[in-house]
């Protein structure tokens, strides 16, 4: 990663000893947060458990996981879209991830694409050149949207549901070791109408308070996790490499 003292937090913050989305309206639109912070609290938990070694962060934008995987890791590489909307002074390479990647075998011991491959319009390419880059015994995490608006047109290809998921592993090789839904019914109803009401701050805000505190009643908790597989909001996976 070049220029890492450069490096400020951006999409998500540090946060009571973990992480959210950050409230910053130029880094994170007001109808995204209570999404945002759903994922934050994925990502931070995935990367405590599996982020080691010499990371890849593939469509890395501005890098915005970096603070919590940089002390876990030895080495970070950093690769995104020559013309990517996120401009960063962190890249390493620039490259096109619907093609071939000009970077050594199964020299990442951890692989990131978050929020990425929706925006791939050759999936199966990426899929392969994760596998060969991908270290004996390393691991990958990926995180996709599911039930989720258009993004970043006219960029935004896919949704893939949990069984694509899970054959992208098996025809590239990687053992499935976790993957799972995040977010459910409730969850993607209060993201509609936060995407609905973000063009106000105030609107946003009462939204916002009372989501949160339906949300956290223990009947909703519940509807989720009953709706989660039906109706997710995206998902998280950890694939790896025989050793």
């Amino acid at each position: 990663m070049k220029h890492p003292e450069l490096w400020r937090p951006s999409k998500f913050v540090p946060h009571r000893g973990g992480w959210r989305a950050s409230r910053d309206p130029v880094e994170v639109g007001l109808g995204t947060r209570l999404t945002g912070d759903r994922v934050a609290r994925v990502y931070h938990r995935v990367i405590e458990a599996h982020a080691r070694g010499r990371l890849l962060d593939l469509g890395c934008g501005k890098v915005p996981l970096y603070g919590m995987y940089r002390d876990r890791v030895d080495e970070v590489v950093c690769v995104d879209w020559p013309e990517t909307p996120h401009p960063s002074p962190h890249l390493d390479h620039q490259l096109d991830l619907n093609r071939e990647l000009p970077l050594p075998d199964s020299a990442h011991d951890t692989i990131l694409l978050t929020d990425v491959l929706e925006h791939i319009a050759r999936p199966d390419v990426l899929w392969r050149e994760m596998a060969r880059l991908l270290a004996p015994a390393g691991r990958l995490i990926v995180t996709v949207p599911f039930l989720y608006w258009i993004h970043e047109a006219p960029h935004d290809h896919f949704r893939y549901t949990e069984h694509r998921l899970r054959l992208y592993c098996d025809d590239h090789g990687l053992e499935l070791l976790e993957l799972e839904p995040y977010g459910g019914s409730p969850e993607v109803l209060a993201d509609l109408l936060a995407k609905h009401l973000g063009f106000s701050r105030v609107l946003s805000a009462v939204h916002s308070a009372c989501a949160r505190a339906l949300l956290a009643l223990p009947p909703v908790r519940a509807l989720s996790r009953k709706t989660a597989r039906k109706l997710p909001l995206g998902y998280w996976l950890v694939a790896g490499k025989a050793g």
